[in-house]
């Protein structure tokens, strides 16, 4: 895939592809848009009691969320096991450039995020001692998880245009039942055929206002077992 940087408005990075014409982020503000949906209206909306969080991404792309995600585990003090299923792993000739690390108030944020991203794919490392990270190589739909169950799943694929096959209710049952009861989905897209999806397996279903550019997002609940 044809890979440029771009700047959004927020002033961090996203990569735009062109022969997909799809930004890994919103243009309106990468960083911004990353926590206002995923940390804010996901991790945050758990209000998890325990220490100990397992969440699930599918598609780790620029690692911005799991940057974003390792702070907020030393902020609320909680142990994040963090799994991340990625088919097309970011090459360091773009990642090394991402500037999501100033947005951070760390000087060492920028080790951090190398360390994510240079870390070995298929073994779970230890990030921090509230950190531990596995990236997963592949698609969702051919990866045994080994019946670990998530509190939270950030469902950040590209757009159903572009990867429709990863927006089906076939997928999503699998996601559903390797989360725990009441866990969160969420996800930036509030196309009606994902909800239909998402409600057809089990999920109760929110529409909640977006972040600046996008008028509506999903989150989804599960309530059953």
């Amino acid at each position: 895939m044809q890979r440029r940087l771009e700047i959004t408005e927020d002033g961090s990075h996203t990569i735009f592809l062109s022969d997909i014409n799809e930004h890994y982020h919103s243009i309106h503000g990468a960083v911004q848009e990353s926590n206002f949906i995923f940390i804010d209206s996901g991790l945050k909306y758990l209000n998890k009691t325990s220490e100990n969080i397992n969440i699930l991404e599918i598609g780790f792309g620029t690692g911005l969320n799991a940057l974003l995600s390792y702070y907020e585990a030393q902020k609320a003090n909680n142990i994040i096991n963090y799994f991340s299923i990625e088919p097309y792993p970011l090459e360091k000739e773009y990642f090394s450039k991402l500037n999501y690390p100033e947005f951070v108030d760390d000087k060492n944020a920028t080790q951090v995020f190398n360390k994510m991203h240079n870390c070995d794919w298929d073994k779970l490392i230890k990030i921090s001692e509230t950190f531990y990270l596995k990236k997963i190589k592949g698609f969702i739909q051919n990866i045994n998880l080994n019946n670990i169950l998530f509190d939270v799943v950030f469902f950040d694929a590209f757009s159903p245009k572009v990867q429709p096959q990863l927006w089906t209710d076939i997928v999503f049952e699998k996601i559903f039942l390797l989360m725990k009861k009441n866990g969160v989905f969420i996800t930036y897209s509030a196309k009606g055929s994902v909800k239909r999806n998402l409600k057809k397996v089990g999920f109760i279903i929110e529409n909640i206002p977006g972040p600046p550019g996008k008028r509506e997002i999903t989150r989804a609940i599960k309530i059953n077992l």
